[in-house]
């Protein structure tokens, strides 16, 4: 039996200042068992957590993360809710919570990175706990052929059959379609395939409660405080 997971999707943004420590801290506490983030990277090389590819939505500075330096961003605050933390690096984050049982899914934002994000998760020691991820399918590829005991899982939009059979042949491990466009048929159907099932765009909670019922093995959500009390109710 796949443990349902609990991804607290950039951390906890309902509240907090996404994609910080702050709010992966706050994700934890409120009994997400997952972690879903994602890696950009700065001017200098350095591997970033940032979702957008420019600052301007959740900074108020402006222009892309790829021309600023680690030492300019790191002057940067994410805000939200009033609060405000700074940007982390993969590798903060990596051993802050590697010890934590959790599971990590690290959506790669980017191209190029493929190799220094599967060397640090290497160099930290969390290759079992990691799902790398990405809405480009080539990104998760080159992942396979660079570290083949790396797991992936692939992003989508659309859910045809070449996206089963693409997956499968790169060897991968999850599946990862947006949660409003899918059936407990198509679960099973993943399932039979031998493919984890992670639901993403979950919007409010109607969309979270269909996604537990239809039988997907975890989601990634903004308010994991509230799919935490729903798996509970549910038992």
């Amino acid at each position: 039996m796949v443990k349902f997971i609990n991804y607290a999707h950039r951390g906890a943004p309902a509240y907090y200042p996404e994609n910080t420590m702050l709010s992966f801290k706050a994700g934890v506490e409120m009994g997400a068992n997952g972690i879903e983030t994602d890696v950009q990277v700065s001017k200098d090389g350095v591997l970033v957590l940032f979702h957008d590819d420019t600052l301007d939505r959740v900074t108020g500075a402006s222009g892309a993360i790829k021309d600023y330096t680690y030492n300019e961003l790191s002057k940067i605050r994410v805000k939200h809710n009033g609060l405000e933390d700074k940007i982390p690096t993969f590798e903060e984050f990596l051993n802050y919570f590697k010890d934590f049982d959790l599971t990590f899914a690290i959506e790669l934002k980017v191209g190029g990175v493929e190799t220094a994000v599967a060397d640090m998760i290497f160099k930290v020691g969390v290759q079992d706990k990691v799902i790398i991820t990405s809405f480009n399918f080539d990104y998760i590829s080159n992942i396979k052929k660079y570290a083949p005991s790396l797991r992936v899982g692939y992003l989508t939009y659309g859910m045809d059959n070449s996206v089963n059979e693409n997956l499968k042949n790169i060897g991968g491990y999850e599946i990862c379609p947006n949660a409003k466009q899918i059936s407990n048929k198509d679960v099973d159907k993943w399932h039979e395939l031998g493919f984890n099932v992670r639901a993403w765009n979950i919007e409010n909670e109607a969309v979270m409660i269909n996604a537990v019922n239809i039988g997907v093995d975890g989601m990634t959500v903004n308010f994991p405080d509230k799919l935490t009390s729903y798996m509970k109710l549910k038992g």
